[in-house]
């Protein structure tokens, strides 16, 4: 039972990962060619991915294939319950993550949204927080970290700064009863 649930994702320096629209542009200025600031390496040890619906219609809006066809995909939902190819719902997050926590396999890559993010946290669910931070200040839009989550102590492990100004954060949670 060893398997974690890794948060892996990007905010502005202010804290949110998206205008109140859902706009993600903002993200798109630390694009730079050949480089995916670690993102094929972090997917070498996870097998399964959790999205939230909002960020996964996100995802659906860019076209093309869906991504992580290699991996078992779960989409958060309260409506939508059949099974989509590779891509599977579910409307209980934190069970969810409990069940895959028992079970064998690689670590679990938790992609958003905020709604997904608090209620893991409030359950204390994260192993690991890794934050790309975007040097771009957002002034408003959507947080990543709500108000109301319960405390939790993070150890550093890691941060790493790239020539675009983004600079990636890597944490475990200390858990107070392993």
């Amino acid at each position: 039972m060893d398997r974690k649930l890794i948060l892996y994702i990007a905010m502005s320096l202010d804290g949110y990962i998206a205008k109140k629209d859902d706009n993600i542009d903002f993200l798109n200025m630390v694009e730079v060619p050949n480089e995916d600031y670690g993102y094929a390496d972090f997917l070498q040890g996870i097998d399964t991915v959790i999205w939230g619906r909002k960020t996964f219609d996100k995802v659906l809006s860019f076209g093309g294939e869906l991504p992580h066809q290699d991996k078992e995909v779960f989409v958060i939902s309260r409506t939508r319950k059949r099974k989509n190819g590779h891509i599977q719902y579910h409307d209980n997050v934190v069970d969810l993550v409990k069940n895959l926590k028992n079970k064998k396999g690689k670590d679990i890559y938790c992609d958003g949204g905020a709604e997904i993010v608090s209620e893991l946290l409030q359950n204390s669910l994260f192993d690991t927080v890794i934050v790309s931070v975007i040097p771009h200040l957002l002034g408003d839009g959507i947080r990543l970290f709500k108000e109301g989550n319960i405390e939790q102590n993070l150890q550093f492990k890691r941060a790493i700064s790239y020539p675009s100004g983004l600079v990636q954060l890597w944490y475990e949670v200390k858990k107070e009863n392993p």
